[in-house]
């Protein structure tokens, strides 16, 4: 079964290269679109990246909403998206892209596994190689490896 915070719909493999802006206003309407959020949350996302980068290291970011704006979450939700040609978030290079939804404690099971899973670049260069939507739900849902 699919677990209603990642869904396939709301992965988006092999993208091309963006501005960092753009990429977080896009993982911010793949959210509202998916009913996740409302969309003043885009901008709480924007403000956190901005008074604090959402890149987290090995390639990773992981923008998600200041406090302020989460009143503007519906239910707990999940955006991904990968780009083989490395996006500049702030001097970071970043390759995949998690945008979240969260109030409260139900994403930490998928945030937890989405840490131990790619440990290091060699492991996210590992994951954007996948092809399969289903493989990446697998893994964040801690049912599979790389």
């Amino acid at each position: 079964m699919e677990n209603e915070m990642i869904k396939a719909e709301n992965i988006f493999l092999n993208q091309p290269r963006a501005e960092r802006e753009a990429v977080i206003r896009r993982c911010g309407k793949i959210l509202t679109d998916s009913g996740y959020v409302r969309e003043r949350y885009v901008e709480g996302m924007l403000a956190r990246d901005n008074s604090f980068s959402t890149a987290i290291g090995n390639c990773i970011a992981i923008p998600h909403g200041e406090k302020e704006y989460k009143d503007e979450i519906i239910t707990a939700g999940f955006a991904v998206l990968t780009y083989p040609e490395a996006i500049d978030w702030n001097g970071v290079k970043v390759n995949l892209v998690i945008g979240i939804a969260a109030r409260g404690d139900e994403h930490l099971d998928i945030l937890g596994n989405i840490v131990e899973t790619l440990e290091t670049e060699e492991d996210v260069k590992k994951f954007l190689a996948i092809t399969d939507k289903r493989k990446i739900i697998d893994l964040f849902s801690g049912r599979g490896t790389l």
